[in-house]
């Protein structure tokens, strides 16, 4: 019986409730705008919904991947033959904490919506992270920043599930934050359920005008009008990926649809029609070419899943 006629079954008897789709288009579901369909896709409502939801895609062998906004990722065009679930459209909820200055939030709340969350509570610490187009799952699974911060600066504690472990309270110092990356990159069957941030307090009017002034910064210099998944590479030590993209000349390269923004040469963008396989053999070209020229290697910060 292939795995997704077991799923179907254990869901329809146990999860009544829970929405479903098949042959879901993942294009529908990353920044980039590409990628086939999802042999399942799951969009649970609760933390309880998601966890039994887990329990049953393991014992089947559905291969969950779990996503928030899907921005970045990039999804293949054959599609894939998995069970994705999406915590954004439901697993969202923003509160305060248990303790003075903290917040907690689930998995699929944006990070936008956290960072206005702690400036309305007067609490800064999130103000970097107002312009990431992500979700606090996958933000401390990286471990995601921008201009000069990044999550292991505010985050607390996370709540993980994991496969063989069940469900665990994760401190600041065991999720072992690095540069993109935390102790759940070596686990990528774990799951974020939710995660607490310990912030300080502030002034809401001075928060919001440096929130403001971080996105005009964004704005200015990044290609937000073209569907991308954020920055393409990892920053290597002792360099800027973009800076040397752009010395190697290669701002504009195109392959099919997808090109190296001419805007800002660490982002590729889809130009309308590129396929996963055209961003993939970009991404590759890049990579030769700046090696070629400078003996750096590029590593991509897009997550590409199979």
């Amino acid at each position: 019986m292939d795995w997704y006629t077991e799923l179907d079954k254990r869901i329809a008897g146990c999860l009544p409730d829970l929405e479903m789709a098949a042959e879901e288009p993942m294009s529908r579901h990353t920044s980039f705008r590409v990628g086939g369909p999802a042999r399942r896709m799951a969009f649970p409502k609760s933390g309880e919904q998601l966890v039994l939801l887990l329990s049953f895609a393991w014992e089947c062998g559905a291969r969950p991947l779990v996503i928030g906004n899907g921005t970045n990722l990039l999804a293949p065009d054959e599609g894939l033959d998995r069970l994705v679930i999406d915590t954004s459209a439901a697993l969202n909820r923003v509160g305060p904490g248990g303790e003075p200055g903290t917040l907690t939030a689930e998995a699929g709340a944006s990070l936008a919506r956290l960072a206005d969350f702690a400036c309305k509570q007067g609490l800064t610490g999130l103000e970097f992270a107002h312009g990431i187009p992500g979700t606090v799952g996958g933000a401390v699974c990286m471990n995601a920043g921008a201009y000069g911060g990044e999550m292991q600066q505010a985050v607390q504690s996370v709540s993980v599930l994991f496969p063989e472990e069940g469900v665990k309270s994760l401190s600041n110092e065991e999720m072992d934050f690095g540069y993109r990356r935390s102790l759940l990159s070596g686990h990528p069957d774990a799951v974020v359920l939710s995660a607490v941030f310990r912030l300080t307090p502030g002034d809401p009017e001075a928060i919001r005008k440096t929130m403001r002034d971080l996105m005009a910064r964004r704005r200015a210099s990044q290609p937000l009008d073209q569907p991308s998944a954020g920055s393409t590479f990892k920053r290597p030590t002792g360099y800027f990926a973009g800076t040397l993209i752009d010395q190697c000349g290669l701002k504009g390269l195109t392959v099919g649809g997808a090109q190296v923004s001419e805007k800002h040469a660490g982002f590729i963008v889809n130009r309308g029609g590129a396929t996963a396989a055209d961003v993939v053999a970009l991404i590759a070209q890049v990579q030769k070419r700046v090696f070629e020229q400078t003996g750096v290697r590029l590593e991509p910060e897009v997550r590409i899943v199979r």
